[in-house]
């Protein structure tokens, strides 16, 4: 540990929340001023107690954080010797509440001008905020203490009753609760769902020189439903013999606009779907950019700006420095007309810009070298958002031609790009994984008869909605309104934690203990699940922050009903016994029959007798497939610590291990193993050894149903 200097007599002392962020500041500042971190919050509510009288307006008693005495004495040492002091935390609420608990504790006035706020942690942009201190504003904090209460009187007084009731550990939450009702409500909605089979119908058409697909669409020029086989071939015995014609030809220029620059919630989505980043992993990553990196000759620089925002403005010195970077790079023409501002959510808070890298001239590449993986990947992401936002629009040629035959009418559309724009750098991803293609049509014309190469009939099935992965429920919190997308992260962390749901396969899942605390609270407290409460109580706190509401007001409107609520609930709430499901699997240690239980990472085994008997076991899923290795065991679904894996069943006998899930076809070209991946949106089935690939549906159809 390195020796801590003193402070000198008469020194500005500065403070901020984390020790990064303290060195990186104190690098801009010199020896005049002495900058020291707090280490987060310094104090809070007690854990102990509710710590809010209710009866005096709400009046919360605050406590020094447990474990920060040696952190509380340098601040107190600090400033008795300074002749100045500025509280630099964090430009958002959260920052705000900290500024004004280190006034209150060490005795600052806090309408003295010592707060300063900067959007990032660079040498110009830190120098420049320290021109211009403000005072505290006491509005922001009533913000962030009217949600911490609320949060505190939700948690505290539910909590105990669902301990009472169900089983210790348990908590309840403003928001965490209303996010596992969510996942509830889409897991009853793909438990309801009945499957519907229907039928599309291709053509592979050319005009003597090259093929296209087209589909059909239309009969005797109305829709023409095909839910089964038999409607399939009315159609397809139409068109057999008959003759296919153009029947018209349309060209058109299409435009595609770059998405605006990344905001938290955006972030976190595009961070799950790109990099397979968990939210929490996210923003300690972009903590990290932000607060500080060393960077060689320059030393220390803050690479982004907050990572906390749900505003997509961007200042006109980022906007003029992408200018010329783009300009410089790739040509004028990747340059728009007129510089892009964005519009904003009406609910998003605009005190700071959107997230961008301090500077672009730093680019991904020439910072790989000071970068951990996981930061250079986020900084990339985050710079070619940034620079993409900035760019012209990218121009397509598009092309629909319909095709007659007989009645029926079959549709294909083309497109190419004509100008690449912001796609030069960066597309935004899909939660469906899909990338879009471009397929170039002949050039045709209309009258023009085409050779019918093949029909190409394909059966489907409708699929239920799908489970929400993280950026899915994200996106579905945004726009709901609820919660920020600064407490995401948290809160999807807690309902893990609490059991209430788990990831299978990188989607949410409710556990019957989530599904049992949800129909506890939507029988007694169903308004603190309903969406638009939640989200309402999010306005009032922009409100409050504006100074148009007081925060005793807000406070007194959500507890006189909450208190009915609650009185209710101790009278009626009955005990519940938790069961879990019995498997046929024995127990090798008590011979007991194991049950499922569903963990953090999914279903799992284990014996009933614990705590006497605490063996558990993972569930193989047996995939039907013979070992292509021994040709005697089977290949098997496991789990390793990221990710899943297939490897035999006599194992360790056999060494046979694969990522890529094994299918159950054989090779049509050599009789090997077939193993799927996807490949640029497709799912494809794949031959090691002879190189054989084509799209699975055509080689095992009932793997996408």
């Amino acid at each position: 540990m390195p020796k801590k200097q003193p402070a000198k007599q008469g020194e500005t002392l500065v403070i901020v929340e984390s020790p990064t962020k303290a060195k990186t500041i104190q690098k801009y500042l010199g020896g005049k001023y002495r900058v020291i971190a707090s280490v987060g919050h310094i104090r809070d509510l007690p854990k102990s107690k509710l710590g809010v009288d209710i009866g005096q307006k709400f009046q919360p008693e605050y406590i020094t954080v447990r474990g920060k005495g040696d952190v509380l004495k340098s601040l107190r040492d600090a400033k008795k010797k300074a002749s100045r002091v500025f509280l630099a935390a964090d430009p958002d609420r959260e920052g705000e509440s900290i500024a004004w608990h280190l006034a209150t504790y060490l005795n600052i006035d806090e309408n003295d001008a010592c707060r300063v706020v900067f959007n990032e942690i660079t040498k110009d942009t830190v120098k420049e905020a320290f021109k211009s201190p403000r005072k505290i504003n006491m509005n922001l904090v009533d913000a962030q203490q009217t949600r911490r209460i609320l949060d505190r009187i939700v948690g505290y007084k539910i909590s105990p009753l669902l301990w009472k009731k169900v089983k210790k550990g348990l908590s309840a939450g403003r928001v965490q609760s209303v996010t596992v009702k969510l996942i509830i409500d889409r897991e009853r909605e793909i438990e309801a769902f009945k499957e519907e089979e229907y039928w599309s119908l291709h053509v592979q058409l050319s005009d003597g020189s090259q093929s296209f697909q087209a589909k059909f669409v239309k009969f005797g020029g109305k829709d023409f439903p095909m839910p089964n086989e038999q409607a399939m071939q009315v159609i397809a015995a139409h068109v057999q013999a008959a003759t296919f014609t153009v029947n018209q030809v349309v060209e058109k220029e299409k435009y595609r606009q770059p998405s605006a620059p990344f905001i938290t919630s955006t972030m976190q989505q595009e961070a799950a779907r790109k990099l397979n980043f968990r939210t929490s992993r996210t923003m300690s990553v972009a903590q990290k950019l932000y607060e500080g990196i060393d960077i060689g000759k320059e030393g220390t620089v803050g690479l982004i700006t907050y990572m906390r925002t749900d505003s997509t403005r961007v200042s006109q010195t980022a906007q003029d420095e992408a200018k010329q970077y783009i300009t410089s790079e790739y040509g004028a023409n990747y340059v728009p007309a007129q510089p892009r501002n964005f519009s904003k959510k009406a609910a998003a808070q605009d005190a700071h810009e959107a997230i961008r890298p301090t500077s672009v001239l730093r680019t991904p590449d020439m910072l790989k070298a000071y970068l951990d993986r996981d930061q250079h990947r986020l900084y990339k992401l985050i710079w070619e958002r940034f620079v993409a936002s900035q760019m012209a629009t990218a121009v397509y040629d598009a092309m629909t031609v319909d095709v007659a035959a007989g009645q029926a009418l079959f549709r294909a559309n083309g497109s190419k790009i004509k100008f690449a724009g912001f796609t030069k750098v960066y597309e935004e991803g899909r939660d469906d994984e899909s990338t879009e293609e471009h397929h170039v049509l002949p050039a045709l014309q209309a009258q023009q008869q085409l050779i019918n190469e093949k029909l190409d009939p394909k059966q489907h099935f409708t699929q239920p909605p799908p489970r929400y992965t993280e950026a899915r429920l994200i996106r579905e919190l945004e726009e709901n309104g609820i919660g920020r997308p600064s407490t995401y992260s948290a809160t999807l962390e807690t309902i893990q934690k609490r059991g209430y749901v788990a990831l299978d396969s990188k989607k949410f899942m409710p556990t019957e203990l989530g599904r049992l605390v949800n129909d506890l609270m939507e029988e007694f407290f169903a308004e603190i699940l309903d969406v638009e409460f939640t989200a309402g109580f999010e306005s009032k706190l922009d409100s409050v922050e504006e100074g148009k509401d007081n925060r005793i007001h807000v406070l007194e409107d959500f507890y006189q009903p909450f208190s009915g609520l609650l009185t209710k609930a101790e009278e009626e709430m009955k005990d519940v016994v938790l069961k879990d499901e019995e498997s046929d699997e024995i127990c090798d240690k008590c011979g007991r029959n194991m049950v499922i239980k569903l963990g953090k990472k999914g279903k799992f085994l284990a014996c009933p007798g614990f705590p006497e008997c605490r063996n558990t076991r993972n569930i193989v899923k047996d995939t039907g497939v013979t070992c292509p290795s021994c040709k005697v065991g089977r290949l098997v679904e496991r789990k390793g610590k990221k990710r899943l894996f297939f490897g035999c069943t006599e194992y360790p006998t056999c060494n046979h291990v694969s990522w890529d899930r094994p299918l159950k076809t054989p090779c049509p070209s050599c009789g090997s193993l077939l193993i799927t991946k996807k490949e640029r949106g497709q799912q494809k089935a794949i031959c090691g050894s002879c190189g054989f690939n084509d799209l699975l549906e055509k080689v095992e159809p009932d793997e996408s149903k």
